[in-house]
């Protein structure tokens, strides 16, 4: 599956748009402050957790409507009292050849 930000695929034609699809993600930070190196990776590593958990519905979605791309991505994260995360990709399920 072929994911981009980009509206087209350098070397592919969109033959079908199949629709819009959706990736969403959320968890609770709970342990760590940010105040040491260490505990920065432990953040970068629990936003990258959470990210890739979008990407991944976000590629089911577009599987269920026999897409083999999905362009024009947009990724939005959003805290809520700093402790909760919430992750939406959304993007456009294409049919390339």
């Amino acid at each position: 599956m072929i994911l981009t930000t980009t509206n087209s695929i350098e070397g592919h034609t969109i033959q079908d748009y199949l629709g819009i699809v959706t990736g969403v993600s959320s968890n609770m930070k709970t342990s760590f402050s940010f105040k040491t190196e260490k505990n920065n990776t432990l953040y970068e590593e629990f936003i990258n957790k959470v990210k890739e958990e979008a990407f991944q519905s976000l590629k089911a979605n577009a599987t269920k409507l026999n897409a083999n791309a999905v362009v024009g991505i947009k990724l939005d994260i959003e805290t809520s009292s700093g402790s909760y995360f919430f992750v939406s990709i959304t993007g456009t399920a294409v049919k390339v050849v």
